[in-house]
């Protein structure tokens, strides 16, 4: 039986980013209660994550791009890369660099057993790609994002720099033939997160999946 969650992490009510949230609770261990289920049912629990970070709506986003980057990540069509626009609504979604801290963050209060990374491909054209490490505020290097707002608003992110692909992933199912630097990409964002990727999307496609290993074996 699978059960699945609509809303990221860090839109709980009650863990998220309050007040800006939504009014529910979006954790996986929210299925017990939701669904009339026992705490213990949910066995495996996959947490989706694109290959960078997007947010809709105010709000903290420390790795936010303001720039051409972020431009290139967020537009569809010609020239741009990740279509970030709400499916209901149409609404611009808010781009940045893999945040490692908020997924890190966001696999701790889910008990997330490992990770599904989609959109790989949208990064096919950058010469280099940056993953956020950590932050600082006030002389202060944090791994975690401060509960209270005006401090989470306040942070920078402490970025690690690796090389990009700049080649074409996409509709590649095998993980024999990514480029090495895209492999050593999504390892350390495993590293990072602390859980394995089990699953690697490469485009919009559902059939343009690696299977790196078996979530449920």
């Amino acid at each position: 039986m699978l059960f699945e969650g609509a809303q990221a992490a860090l839109l709980d009510v009650d863990h998220g980013t309050y007040p800006y949230t939504t009014s529910s609770n979006t954790l996986a261990g929210q299925i017990a209660a939701g669904a009339g289920v026992s705490p213990s049912a949910a066995g495996t629990i996959l947490g989706i994550v694109k290959a960078y970070t997007t947010r809709v709506g105010a709000g903290p986003f420390p790795t936010e791009l303001h720039d051409e980057l972020g431009e290139r990540l967020s537009r569809g069509g010609a020239g741009g890369r990740g279509a970030e626009f709400g499916t209901n609504t149409g609404r611009k979604r808010r781009c940045g660099w893999f945040d490692a801290v908020l997924v890190r963050q966001s696999i701790q209060i889910s008990g997330v057993t490992s990770m599904v990374l989609t959109k790989l491909d949208v990064l096919d054209t950058f010469e280099t790609v940056r993953l956020c490490i950590g932050y600082q505020i006030d002389g202060q290097t944090l791994d975690y994002l401060p509960a209270r707002l005006c401090d989470a608003m306040r942070v920078t992110p402490v970025y690690e720099e690796m090389d990009g692909w700049r080649c074409s992933t996409q509709g590649i199912r095998g993980w024999a033939r990514l480029p090495l630097a895209a492999m050593r990409y999504v390892r350390r964002i495993e590293e990072l997160a602390g859980v394995p990727i089990a699953l690697l999307g490469t485009s919009p496609q559902r059939d343009d999946t690696i299977l790196l290993r078996d979530p449920f074996a």
